[in-house]
């Protein structure tokens, strides 16, 4: 069976629900390492207010029973604090009153789902659209992501993200092993392991605050511990580079991925694109270099895989840009919602777990079973063969 899920909710509803269906039984699950991650998502310089309110915690209601996984369905509840007071507009029930009761939205936001999906849907209240458009949807994605994470650390895979760039400030690269590189980048503000440029970053993000924009940049995740082989070459959805990049542009407001050296690839020679093949007894076939980022044919070389992503700045601004009213088709200033002037560090948290999504997605469909004793008897096979090649 493959590994699947759906989530669903509102970013001012009563809370957010996940539903999981390919794992495989006797997982023990780390509850405090789930909650970790969803308070990571939280966190980084920039953030508004929301945050300071929630407090996101995972509850298990489905499919783990005294701290495994069963082979059931996982079901997993975030709770948004905030409902409690948006419980008579977000009401599933009809409530009386009018546009300001109901909070209606008829200003579509530039950069925004508004109008897009009032006009698909039909909806002459643009909150249906913002509500379920909005990025509190990846406390869920990243809650999945997690459960994906622990299951993926049983076989030695490690993930880690961090911040490349956020405005015109860009992070000397880190040259770290993947522990120190994770325990580093926990400690910034702005998850760079480049002091200089985190004080940068900061003094950017605070000077569009006080501007009232918005600045986006560059995140980079890099998995360490994999086998080669994962994804395939056969058809082209089954490339995992394409499923990961598909994964990471799903991010909200990412416009753009690269894997390894990515668009540099197309202003430099082949001769220093490519990886050069090597061989020897302790380590069997390896590459001589990285560029190509963990890929070739769409499947695992065995080197770590690098991608980064590309995230725009945050669209609801505090000046806002111009807009249309959808009632009375005049020009108007876009309405404003809550937000951040930049949640570049919290989007590379996101990013890690859709990436540990699709790893964990790819590794299953390669050693699957019902338990986790029977994929480490599928892995260890596959390895014998590999060293035996």
């Amino acid at each position: 069976m493959s590994l699947r899920y759906l989530t669903a909710g509102e970013t001012h509803g009563p809370q957010l629900t996940a539903i999981i269906e390919g794992l495989p039984s006797n997982l023990e699950l780390d509850f405090e390492a789930l909650n970790f991650q969803l308070q990571r998502r939280q966190k980084g310089h920039g953030r508004g207010r929301r945050m300071q309110i929630e407090t996101d915690t995972a509850q298990i209601v489905g499919g783990v029973r005294h701290g495994r996984t069963t082979g059931a369905p996982v079901a997993v509840v975030v709770e948004n604090k905030d409902w409690k007071h948006w419980t008579s507009v977000m009401n599933v029930e009809p409530i009386e009153g009018g546009d300001e009761t109901k909070r209606r939205v008829f200003r579509p936001r530039p950069g925004h789902a508004d109008l897009n999906g009032g006009l698909k849907y039909n909806l002459k209240d643009l909150r249906n659209v913002l509500e379920r458009s909005s990025a509190r949807e990846t406390a869920a994605r990243v809650a999945v992501g997690a459960i994906a994470r622990q299951l993926l650390g049983k076989f030695g895979i490690q993930v880690a993200g961090h911040v490349v760039s956020i405005g015109e400030v860009v992070a000397a690269a880190p040259n770290l092993p993947i522990d120190e590189l994770i325990a580093v980048t926990e400690q910034s503000p702005v998850r760079v392991a480049d002091k200089d440029a985190e004080q940068k970053m900061m003094e950017l993000i605070d000077r569009m605050k006080s501007e009232g924009d918005t600045i986006g940049g560059v995140v980079e995740c890099i998995v360490t511990g994999l086998p080669v082989g994962l994804g395939s070459h056969v058809q082209w959805d089954r490339k995992l580079d394409g499923r990961i990049a598909q994964a990471v542009v799903s991010i909200n407001a990412f416009k753009g991925v690269e894997v390894g050296i990515g668009f540099e690839a197309a202003r430099i020679p082949g001769s220093k694109v490519h990886d050069e093949i090597l061989y020897s007894e302790e380590k069997g076939f390896f590459r001589g270099s990285n560029r190509a980022g963990g890929f070739e044919g769409g499947m695992t070389t065995g080197e770590p895989i690098v991608v980064r992503g590309v995230m725009k700045p945050i669209p609801t601004l505090y000046k806002p840009l111009a807009s249309v009213d959808i009632d009375t088709k005049e020009a108007f200033t876009a309405q404003v919602e809550r937000s951040d002037a930049c949640a570049v560090p919290a989007a590379s948290v996101v990013m890690e777990h859709v990436v540990a999504w699709e790893v964990a997605k790819a590794f299953l469909e390669k050693f699957g079973g019902d338990s986790i004793e029977e994929i480490q008897a599928n892995l260890d096979h596959y390895l014998s063969q590999v060293e035996a090649y």
